[in-house]
């Protein structure tokens, strides 16, 4: 059985326990107070211009040299309104770049249509995600849906040889300049539609460059899209697919010669989103009737190679996919259930109702037919946020790296607070507590270029005490033995989705 090793912040304490352990139980209340993270939802996030970050503890890698960008929700409410959802705030970017042993960081907002418009008017302008537009109802009606909902350009990013992609899975993405951020435009990669979406979660094959992407496109018939681009960005294959409905896709896993699908049984509500009466967060609907379909595809050809319907899950991200011996295996975090969309709505405000729920698993399924034949939970605690090496993406992984939580603290109504490491070879998770009142962000992995190391973790923390964040960057192979380096962030940046390093 894997086994957990501990580390405090201070490394006053090591312990082993079990990794599977039980689930939390059901219903257990909400905190009666904010959590400290909710002082970094307090104010919106506020841009600042490239300057050198101050190292608080150790010294940076002599041979880091390239550039960490973040996206994530800085910005929540609009005169006296509100944001409905975590997932509807606009759009902003960290990018630290790294050379010669210093690192200079710019943070800027990206500068959509809907975040201009509203910048100019002092108010909320479109809906989002989880709130309705402030429009009267029969104005908002006379609208096409496309147009009401913002997209915030807020979820993840892509670099490019040449500029920055921010992405928002609903719509095509925004690029930016690699060095000073600014937002240059909608970018249709040569061939998207505005009515088509641009996932936030695209797989670059380590071996040739060749990105994968997908994206929906709701409508009288709603089509899953899958892109095959070069490493500029530029899409040179493209093929669509009917969907059964209109089903909540955030993620699919690039395994060997195979992408694929994990469509679980989340289905929008059509007649009272495009009546625009409730959002799309309210009318995602859990029909568990319909189970999880898998679908496989070829990725040089893009032609569906297999379909079939498991048991009934839901899943947000995806760690990786391998072939071995002939059949896929799949790293996920699992849910039982849909609660966790209601769950994250609330992270602003510091008050969660619930554990998320969520577990690190694997999956073998048979290419030929789809069918899932193993699951082996990995990780049996809440965890959220996997990742692998980005040369490691597609093939069998080392390690696997993750945001967990601390130990001996319930884990309703909380955070991540712990950065967790799993070894696929021994099974073993070590985690590294970042100390109370400080929280994670998603990890990024970074390569070691000249090969004297495994590489190198980084991710963002909030530290609630005092009010302010820092990057920190571990060993990837010696995370138990705390950050390497600790440099300060001049302001507090909100707890972002995801990141990526560009060499």
């Amino acid at each position: 059985m894997p086994v957990v090793a501990f580390f405090t912040g201070a490394m006053t304490s090591v312990l082993t326990e079990p990794a599977i352990a039980p689930q939390a139980s059901e219903g257990i209340a909400s905190s009666s107070a904010s959590k400290a993270w909710a002082k970094a939802f307090e104010q919106p996030a506020q841009p600042f211009e490239s300057q050198t970050l101050r190292v608080i503890e150790g010294a940076i890698p002599a041979e880091l040299k390239g550039a960490f960008y973040q996206n994530g929700a800085a910005r929540f409410s609009r005169g006296a309104a509100s944001i409905g959802h975590w997932f509807d705030g606009d759009g902003a970017i960290l990018a630290v770049h790294f050379a010669e042993g210093q690192a200079r960081a710019c943070y800027r907002y990206v500068a959509t249509e809907g975040y201009c418009a509203e910048s100019e008017a002092g108010e909320f302008v479109k809906g989002g995600y989880g709130m309705l537009s402030p429009q009267p109802w029969i104005r908002r009606l006379g609208s096409p849906l496309t147009q009401a909902v913002k997209n915030v350009a807020n979820t993840s990013v892509l670099a490019l040889p040449d500029r920055l992609l921010a992405l928002w899975e609903a719509a095509p993405p925004h690029s930016l300049d690699l060095e000073t951020l600014e937002t240059l435009g909608l970018d249709d990669l040569g061939s998207l539609k505005p009515s088509q979406g641009y996932s936030a979660h695209p797989k670059q094959d380590p071996k040739t460059g060749e990105i994968f992407n997908f994206g929906i496109e709701a409508g009288p018939v709603t089509r899953l899209h899958l892109y095959r681009s070069d490493r500029t960005g530029q899409i040179r294959q493209q093929k669509a697919y009917k969907l059964d409905g209109v089903p909540l896709i955030h993620d699919m896993v690039l395994a060997g010669r195979y992408l694929v699908f994990c469509i679980s049984p989340v289905r929008l509500k059509l007649l009272p989103a495009l009546l625009q009466l409730r959002s799309f967060s309210d009318c995602l609907d859990w029909q568990p009737g319909k189970g999880t379909e898998i679908w496989i595809f070829d990725c040089d050809t893009l032609e569906r190679v297999s379909r079939n319907t498991a048991p009934p899950w839901f899943q947000w991200h995806f760690a990786n996919g391998s072939v071995e011996q002939g059949e896929i295996l799949l790293q996920l975090v699992r849910y039982p259930d849909f609660r966790s969309n209601e769950i994250l709505a609330n992270v602003p405000t510091g008050l969660l109702a619930d554990d998320l729920g969520g577990e690190l698993w694997q999956l073998r399924i048979d290419p030929k037919t789809a069918q899932l034949k193993e699951q082996i939970c990995l990780y049996g605690q809440t965890c959220e946020f996997p990742v692998v090496m980005p040369g490691e993406v597609g093939q069998q992984p080392s390690h696997i790296y993750f945001d967990a939580h601390r130990p001996d603290v319930d884990t309703a109504g909380e955070l991540f607070a712990a950065l967790a490491q799993l070894d696929m070879r021994s099974g073993e998770v070590v985690r590294f507590d970042l100390g109370a009142h400080a929280y994670i962000n998603s990890p990024v992995c970074l390569p070691s270029a000249l090969g004297h190391s495994a590489g190198w973790v980084m991710t963002l923390m909030f530290d609630g005490e005092r009010n302010c964040c820092e990057l920190l960057i571990f060993e990837a192979e010696a995370i138990e033995q705390g950050a390497i380096a600790r440099l300060a962030l001049p302001e507090v940046i909100p707890f972002g989705f995801h990141g990526t390093w560009a060499s």
